[in-house]
């Protein structure tokens, strides 16, 4: 478990954190989600003592960072993939790492198996791909079998087979009870590997909770209903706090009701339905309307100048 409170990171006349509180779970994948700027890096060192904080403080099952006898065995992090000596072979590397642990090669074997590296073993990590320096990292961070991992943009550079191997592995290791942290942009891929998220702005928490609460409290929701009796149905349904778009080739949209109780209103009224489907806003939709106000580096959408002819 993660538990932070009113921690707080300043630099200068500038804070990066301000004051937040939050929990990660064991037992679910929680998302960290957050423009740039928005003080996800800085949480995430702080968690794992390589930033101090000014004030507050956070703790890993039950501890701050650095006083954890056995850090790895507690904590695996991946915060950089481009960590390792590039000198070194991957082997090496890991066993360099399982070395001030105790840790055997036996273990340094099975998370270079786990991360699909057996062929690349040997080759010096300088040579790697960014995909492959991924999987090292996240082999490095699994190196202890730690209770919590925590994962800066794990799937950066990966092809699909690895996205998808990312995603599992996630969700297998919660489902050991695990408590796993996992900061990422794609949107996409949050939303199928995330049980719950955590989303940042300019240093402070602006959601946290189930994703699928965050998104219904973030996004509108409605039903299209495909029927040749659209204004009757539209007469039928019309009450306050229903939104009825006007038909277009027998499709009406319905907001301010669930697909059961227009399905319902519709029987009563004795109209029939062809087609009837809820639709719910997407975690891409939610989290730009959280993060509307917070981002802290945005683009022109003026075309630019001195274009080449």
């Amino acid at each position: 478990m993660i538990e932070a409170r009113t921690l707080t990171k300043r630099y200068g006349h500038r804070t990066a954190v301000d004051a937040i509180d939050f929990t990660v779970v064991p037992g679910r994948v929680t998302g960290f989600l957050g423009p740039n700027g928005a003080g996800k890096s800085t949480t995430m060192r702080m968690i794992v003592g390589l930033d101090r904080p000014t004030s507050g403080r956070v703790e890993v099952n039950g501890r701050a960072y650095p006083e954890h006898r056995a850090p790895l065995h507690e904590v695996g992090v991946l915060l950089d993939a481009k960590a390792a000596h590039g000198g070194r072979s991957a082997y090496k590397h890991l066993l360099s790492i399982a070395a001030t642990h105790g840790i055997g090669a036996a273990r340094v074997r099975e998370v270079i198996g786990l991360a699909g590296l057996d062929s690349v073993a040997g080759k010096r990590v300088g040579g790697f791909s960014l995909g492959m320096g991924q999987r090292l990292g996240i082999a490095a961070a699994l190196i202890g079998d730690p209770a919590t991992i925590i994962l800066d943009e794990p799937v950066n550079g990966l092809d699909p087979e690895g996205v998808r191997w990312v995603r599992t592995l996630m969700r297998s290791l919660a489902a050991e009870g695990r408590t796993v942290l996992l900061s990422s942009h794609l949107m996409s891929e949050m939303a199928q590997t995330a049980d719950r998220l955590i989303v940042i702005g300019r240093g402070r928490i602006l959601a946290e909770g189930a994703i699928g609460d965050i998104i219904s409290g973030a996004t509108s929701s409605a039903v299209r209903v495909r029927t040749r009796q659209a204004e009757l149905l539209a007469a039928t349904v019309a009450g306050p706090g229903v939104v009825i778009s006007a038909p277009v080739d027998g499709v009406i949209e319905i907001a301010g009701m669930t697909a059961e109780q227009v399905a319902l209103a519709a029987s009563a009224a004795g109209v029939v339905l062809h087609e009837i489907t809820s639709l719910t806003g997407s975690l891409e939709e939610a989290y730009l309307a959280l993060t509307a106000g917070e981002v802290e580096y945005r683009s022109s959408n003026s075309a630019p100048t001195g274009a080449h002819k």
